[in-house]
């Protein structure tokens, strides 16, 4: 259960955690036995926003003094676009539920292959419907670093940071504006590696490439501004653009060159530096998968051809680490292999995920057919003509996790611990397939830690438990 107060929960660090001005771990073993999964819960659930704010606090600062600090890629990304390293596709991975388990089940997998180029992310539709803030999603991912003795970077990354289409164009400055703070927000909760992604706005219309593009680089200008001036000092912040929306056309060299011409030239007038390290490309998929009538998933064809294609022109003329996949989960296990070879700088993972905690045999019927209810009533105008039950709960379900939140972490430990089993065996697969094992090394040597303090929370400076 979550602390129920400041009281029970500072008393329950004493001879483990030491509350001196910043955060001092004193019996690590302790720690991870039990302790952090109940800070972490607290960090979720406490009803008390200021014990809430407390664990977090806890969480970030212990992990960060037993050597899992928030990091940002971009010196790794620079190190690719320069030509010192390749080969391997980094995954980006979004955690929708079971958030702590999950995480956990990562970290398993990346230390049995020596994996450090791995990336934990969540999109801003994701924050909504999980119900993760970033400071919440930040606090389950780093007690997950402590409970399995993970001393190395931890790469929180903010993904698709969208403009949406209709408030653009009814109020660009609010819509600009929840972008902004939400990526302010965002590095306030360590979050160092951020994607914005205006590809929403492109105009087709238009008769130009730099015309089409320029709804598109110019937001993405002004968000990279914003970022660059919060950013921790000594941190340089890895940045992604987006040019092809997913589940549209495939990209195109052109629109690549038309986008990062005009997005740089608007930075340079500015004085501001660096850019994007990364951009996404559509190259055939689609978030999710197109679920068939009977609730299988369509096959596509990834054009793995234009990901090598914009990925050498991202390097070669632009010296970014290469092209991004999005909407890759539910693709079959032989095309995994094809990224590393077509030189893909990084892959983002989410459904595929999601759908093995669903499906899973120790998840209960109860609880999956309590998520599709909830689907039933809350998202029926969403269901379109001709589509059948299974399609349209297959494309609602990820919406339930967020309602039933606490449901999901509620599960008996032996359900969890069997899921989460399941989930590091994919997880190593695909690491294995990507070719990110052994890259520890090579994290080690491009990323220079630059520790980024939390600030207390009031709570705790109330309480004195912050004094030295």
């Amino acid at each position: 259960m979550p602390f129920p107060d400041l009281k029970s929960l500072t008393q329950s660090l004493e001879g483990v955690v030491r509350l001196d001005g910043g955060v001092t771990v004193v019996d690590a073993a302790m720690l991870r036995g039990g302790l952090v999964e109940r800070l972490a819960r607290t960090a979720v659930f406490a009803t008390d926003a200021g014990v809430r704010d407390a664990a977090r606090y806890v969480i970030r600062e212990a992990a960060r003094s037993l050597g899992a600090v928030s990091a940002s890629i971009y010196d790794l990304y620079m190190a690719r676009g320069r030509g010192e390293c390749g080969g391997f596709t980094v995954p980006a991975i979004n955690v929708r539920a079971l958030t702590y388990d999950t995480a956990a089940a990562i970290f398993r997998a990346a230390k049995k292959l020596d994996a450090g180029a791995v990336v934990f992310e969540i999109a801003r539709s994701e924050i909504g419907y999980t119900s993760q803030r970033p400071a919440e999603y930040a606090a389950c991912v780093l007690a997950a670093a402590i409970r399995e003795e993970w001393a190395a970077p931890v790469f929180l990354q903010g993904d698709h940071y969208q403009f949406n289409v209709k408030k653009m164009a009814s109020d660009p400055t609010s819509e600009t504006k929840a972008v902004r703070d939400l990526a302010v927000e965002s590095i306030e909760a360590g979050f160092l590696n951020i994607d914005i992604d205006a590809s929403t706005l492109v105009d087709l219309s238009k008769p130009t490439l730099e015309e089409q593009q320029r709804p598109n680089f110019e937001p993405t200008a002004a968000i990279t501004e914003a970022i660059r001036d919060a950013q921790p000092r000594g941190v340089t912040i890895s940045i992604g653009g987006e040019i092809g929306e997913v589940g549209k056309k495939n990209s195109t060299p052109e629109e690549l060159v038309a986008y990062l011409d005009g997005y740089l030239a608007i930075l340079e007038k500015k004085g501001i530096a660096p850019g994007v390290a990364k951009v996404s490309v559509q190259s055939g998929t689609t978030h999710g998968g197109v679920p068939l009538p009977d609730g299988t998933i369509a096959k596509v064809k990834i054009d793995f051809d234009t990901l090598a294609t914009l990925s050498k022109v991202c390097r070669e003329k632009y010296g970014l680490a290469g092209a991004v996949q999005h909407g890759a989960s539910t693709l079959p296990e032989e095309a995994f292999d094809r990224f590393p070879k077509s030189e893909t700088s990084e892959i983002h993972l989410a459904t595929g995920f999601q759908n093995l905690v669903y499906e899973h045999p120790q998840f209960p019927d109860e609880l999956r057919e309590k998520a599709y209810a909830w689907c039933r009533e809350n998202c029926s105008e969403e269901r379109k003509d001709g589509e059948t039950e299974a399609q349209f709960l297959y494309k609602t379900r990820k919406k339930a996790i967020g309602p039933l939140k606490r449901a999901f972490w509620d599960l008996p430990r032996e359900r969890r611990d069997a899921i989460a089993r399941d989930l590091e065996a994919r997880f190593e697969l695909l690491f294995r397939k990507l070719n990110v094992t052994g890259t520890r090394a090579l994290v080690s040597k491009t990323i220079r830690r630059v520790d980024v303090p939390a600030t207390a929370p009031a709570s705790l400076k109330t309480a004195g438990a912050t004094r030295r």
